[in-house]
């Protein structure tokens, strides 16, 4: 399976605080490594762009020397991130809200997190997807980070020209004639593999 070429921005959820950013729409996830305390300090994700290639986005928020880090490494292209779910309110008594928790779900479960500081005293969010991807984020970052949001995709099964466009014309010859290259009949040509093996 893959992530459909047609995305939709979700969110964002936090507050209004700190400079905009935006990661934009890729093909998939391939880690993400957050900081985070009391509430979520910083964010730095890995993507797969369409070539297949890792992308690393910029780090958004900041962070203190007693932040919390961690890293959660995807197995893509067999492993998606498939929803997202938090808290978000003052970090401190009457300040701006900003992001206090963070939970990644994947294809593969159970959900990485809680990250921070979840409590009562805040706004849940969640935005879980039936057969979709998350494949980019964006929000709003200064010593924290403020807000987030999502770029989310249907998956959909693979088709040759997907195959064609990473792999290039040795997988479409291997495609229609078998692994060897040379043609071979018509009635031994081996059906199509959905995904990747």
């Amino acid at each position: 399976m893959v992530a459909s070429s047609k995305v939709i921005r979700v969110g964002p959820w936090g507050g209004r605080g700190g400079s905009p950013w935006d990661d934009g729409a890729h093909r998939g996830v391939r880690s993400i490594t957050v900081t985070y305390g009391r509430v979520l300090e910083s964010m730095q994700v890995e993507y797969v762009d369409r070539n297949g290639r890792p992308v690393l986005g910029e780090k958004h928020g900041g962070g203190t020397g007693r932040s919390l880090s961690a890293k959660i490494e995807l197995d893509f292209p067999y492993e998606f991130v498939t929803g997202v779910s938090g808290w978000y309110g003052a970090a401190h008594g009457g300040s701006p809200p900003v992001v206090r928790s963070l939970a990644f779900a994947t294809s593969r479960g159970p959900a990485h997190g809680p990250f921070g500081g979840a409590d009562a005293d805040g706004v849940p969010f969640a935005y879980p997807m039936e057969g979709g991807v998350v494949v980019g984020f964006a929000g709003r970052s200064g010593w924290h980070l403020d807000a987030l949001g999502l770029y989310v995709a249907a998956l959909r099964a693979e088709t040759l020209s997907d195959v064609v466009q990473e792999r290039g014309l040795a997988a479409y010859r291997s495609f229609v004639y078998g692994d060897g290259g040379a043609p071979r009949r018509q009635d031994k040509k081996k059906p199509f593999e959905w995904c990747y093996k």
